[in-house]
């Protein structure tokens, strides 16, 4: 045997550098070539009319104006590419975002948003440089679903007035009954044209990505729909008669307004932003890690996304974070690295330097059209329904999560349906801990050719009234200690000698530690000699912190020695084994 198999391997805390290094940097150190730029080339020119429309859209529906969804995509985008910790991630503004915004804009202003923005950037660069990046992963699957669901629901709500073409008699309500009711009432008003080219934007991009899965179908739908409008004149709402059109050029950088009084009115908005960020943002790097089997740094990008996000209110722009749907897309078409998300962004730019006019000939109800079939997509049905059907906890989890959210507030249902989710894994976790009683104490079993020593049958064993023998099975903590320190109390004082085998259990916290000195402290009171076998050090360390260590209890390696022990305490031999 070699001294590697005997030796278990240890792994070393990575370095700074190798938590930090932005992937953009590896990939150039492995070597860049000509035929990877143009491959990236490609793929971000791919994800560039993809973003195009999506942006404005969503900027629009976030309660701000088309151009700075453009900014968010140009100056966040090309950021989260340049520094993340991710080959394939696309930043941009994200659907998710449209409820938190549009309430912060409600609220507070442009102004309000764009604090909050820059505030969340830096709670993302201290949260990456904390290294919490790593703890995203313990979100409960129930929880992304139900909070994914509730957005795209909100999202189609607050674009049926689009697709529409209604005209509301006061301000469009932003809470979701208060809407419908609204919406309802509004009904007479709607536009047949706004309706037509609504409908053929769904079916112009639903047809596409069935038969012509490769085209850019929301770029196609949303240049048909815009075409139709201005040869034919229609009566509807386009970004040219409600924003002035977009702007053909970045605005100059300047930091946003700030107040104290401000600062401390968006503070709730801009943890809102950075915990759904860093929870979309390290989901879609997960999905790019399973389409490409590569491993993404997830507090390096953390730390890219609180710099896009910065940087974003710099320039005016919005909350920008991964997108699932934009960094799939990018994967498919090929890209090798980052490259093709910083091109992405430059491609973005190039269409707002050349094609900004055009812009204004399309029509809201397109984009309304446009986040209809984003908030589909994102409904994530099949899984919704499967939770529904696997168990009582996970669908508590997603219906609390997933109500929560359409109903009250997206932060409010994250936390709601974590705790759930966090109470739900104690209750199993606890469950699955059991005591079991070992008298008569039967060791493995071994083959009658085994020459390690097999033992000989001690009739004294399953007689002897003074020995107790328990094992201790599963995770032993706080969740677990009252049962397992109930049944323990029980027999602490009735046996001379009492083993508790600690070899299954991998985990033990403080209570269950303080749990183990009580009844020892009992069991001395008492006269009995308690032993403890087969303790990992780690438990043992934490045993040991709390004050259980000789003369309270001896430790022993496993219940096979205690019994030697008792046998010969003088140390003599122990007899030959059959």
């Amino acid at each position: 045997m070699t001294s590697s198999s005997r030796t278990p391997s240890i792994q070393s805390t990575p370095s700074f550098a190798e938590l930090f290094t932005p992937k953009l940097v590896t990939i150039l150190r492995e070597g860049y070539r000509l035929g990877d730029l143009r491959a990236d080339a490609m793929a971000g020119l791919t994800v560039a009319i993809v973003a195009i429309p999506l942006s404005m859209a969503i900027a629009i529906a976030s309660g701000v104006t088309p151009d700075r969804g453009l900014y968010t995509a140009i100056i966040g985008g090309f950021l989260i590419s340049a520094l993340g910790g991710s080959r394939f991630q696309i930043g941009g503004p994200a659907g998710a975002f449209i409820v938190l915004v549009a309430a912060t804009v409600e609220r507070h202003g442009v102004d309000g948003l764009v604090l909050a923005t820059m505030m969340s950037g830096v709670f993302l660069l201290v949260g990456g440089f904390l290294r919490l990046g790593t703890y995203v992963k313990f979100i409960p699957y129930p929880v992304t679903v139900g909070f994914t669901a509730g957005i795209a629901v909100i999202i189609f709500a607050s674009q049926i007035r689009d697709l529409l073409g209604l005209t509301f008699a006061g301000k469009e309500p932003g809470e979701l009954l208060p809407k419908l009711a609204a919406i309802g009432d509004a009904l007479p008003s709607f536009t047949p044209p706004a309706v037509a080219l609504a409908l053929l934007t769904i079916g112009v991009i639903a047809g596409l990505k069935r038969w012509q899965p490769h085209w850019p179908g929301m770029l196609i739908a949303v240049s048909l729909a815009a075409a139709i409008t201005g040869i034919f004149n229609l009566p509807v709402e386009t970004i040219g008669t409600k924003f002035g059109g977009i702007p053909r050029s970045l605005p100059l950088p300047s930091l946003p307004v700030f107040s104290l009084d401000l600062a401390r009115a968006v503070l709730p908005d801009a943890i809102a932003f950075a915990l759904l960020g860093a929870i979309e943002s390290l989901l879609s790097a997960i999905v790019a890690d399973g389409m490409t089997g590569r491993r993404h740094r997830s507090n390096c990008e953390l730390v890219a996304q609180g710099a896009a996000n910065i940087g974003s209110a710099l320039f005016g722009g919005i909350c920008v974070t991964g997108t699932i749907a934009r960094t799939a897309t990018n994967v498919r078409a090929g890209a090798r690295g980052p490259v093709a998300g910083m091109l992405h962004a430059l491609f973005v730019l190039l269409f707002m330097l050349i094609a900004a006019p055009l812009a204004s000939y399309i029509p809201l109800a397109a984009l309304a059209g446009v986040l209809a079939v984003v908030a589909w997509n994102m409904a994530e049905k099949h899984a919704f329904t499967t939770l529904l059907r696997s168990s009582w906890g996970d669908a508590a989890v997603l219906l609390a999560t997933f109500l929560l959210t359409i109903f009250r507030d997206l932060t409010e249902g994250i936390l709601v349906g974590f705790g759930l989710g966090t109470l739900l894994f104690l209750n199993r976790m606890a469950q699955a801990t059991t005591v079991d009683n070992h008298v008569p104490y039967v060791p493995e079993d071994k083959a009658d050719h085994y020459n390690g020593g097999r033992r000989r049958y001690d009739p004294t064993l399953a007689t002897d009234p003074d020995l107790l023998i328990y094992r201790i099975s599963g995770a032993f903590f706080f969740g677990a200690a009252s049962t397992v320190g109930a049944v323990l109390d029980r027999i602490a004082d009735r046996p001379k000698t009492f083993i508790l085998d600690f070899s299954a259990v991998p985990f033990l916290d403080s209570t269950a530690a303080n749990t183990i000195e009580g009844v020892a402290r009992k069991a001395q009171r008492s006269g009995v000699t308690l032993i403890l076998t087969g303790v990992p050090k780690h438990v043992r360390h934490v045993l040991w912190t709390h004050g259980v260590h000789p003369p309270l209890v001896r430790y022993k390696r496993s219940i096979d020695a205690a019994l030697a022990d008792l046998k010969h305490p003088d140390g003599a031999a122990v007899p030959a084994e059959a």
